[in-house]
């Protein structure tokens, strides 16, 4: 099992932190108010911190330096951007999630490479998404026979500048489009995998877990 941390105290990080706690992992949630942690139910198992979320001492007592994930997602952007950057950039956190209330900052984070959802669309499934690792491949639709779903990939860092046709070649997949910087593009023969993409495929359902092992690790380089 792996371990989370959560900003916020609110509706949406009670729930990302019950339903991770229920799924059996780890969970620290970080809140400047003491107060708010009385939202979370007495059989919650995690830590419960109180202080600022993107100070250095808060996280790391809130074991940021052994996490999988981060997810911020108190009431204001600037603290969520910035605790996620200080998640990803101080700690290397490999999966992170900023909540985001004004949408026409999406483009500036998603070109920092920070995935971002805009509170117009939010909702605790979608963090959910993008760090539960047994959820790597989130299907958005499954063709009538049930044997191909569209689903988003998450691959690893080491996967960047790697062409879409390199990465449908090594996952047996066929990429649809792409979002980049909040829109949907359609890929090209040439088309590269950057910072802050995020990639839509095609797939066999049987294949979702063979998939999800062959993108979570860097792809393999040909010897000479």
């Amino acid at each position: 099992m792996a371990h989370y941390v959560i900003m916020g105290c609110g509706r949406v990080g009670v729930s990302l932190a019950h339903t991770l706690d229920n799924a059996g992992h780890t969970v620290a949630v970080i809140d400047q108010d003491e107060r708010a942690f009385r939202r979370l139910r007495h059989t919650f198992t995690g830590r419960k911190v109180t202080g600022v979320g993107f100070d250095r001492g808060t996280l790391k007592e809130a074991g940021i330096e052994d996490a999988y994930a981060f997810a911020a997602v108190s009431s204001g952007d600037n603290s969520n951007i910035l605790a996620t950057r200080v998640a990803r950039e101080t700690f290397h956190v490999p999966h992170v999630v900023a909540r985001i209330y004004d949408p026409g900052r999406a483009e500036i984070y998603q070109r920092l490479g920070i995935p971002t959802v805009a509170a117009v669309r939010w909702s605790a499934d979608q963090v959910l998404r993008r760090i539960l690792p047994e959820q790597s491949i989130n299907g958005d639709f499954r063709e009538s026979s049930g044997r191909l779903i569209l689903g988003e990939l998450s691959l690893h860092e080491g996967w960047l500048g790697t062409t879409l046709s390199g990465i449908e070649q090594a996952a047996r997949v066929r990429i649809a489009y792409l979002t980049r910087f909040g829109e949907g593009v359609l890929p090209r023969p040439d088309t590269s995998y950057q910072q802050g993409d995020v990639l839509h495929a095609m797939m066999n359902v049987d294949r979702t877990s063979e998939i999800s092992r062959i993108l979570a690790v860097p792809p393999v380089k040909e010897t000479q």
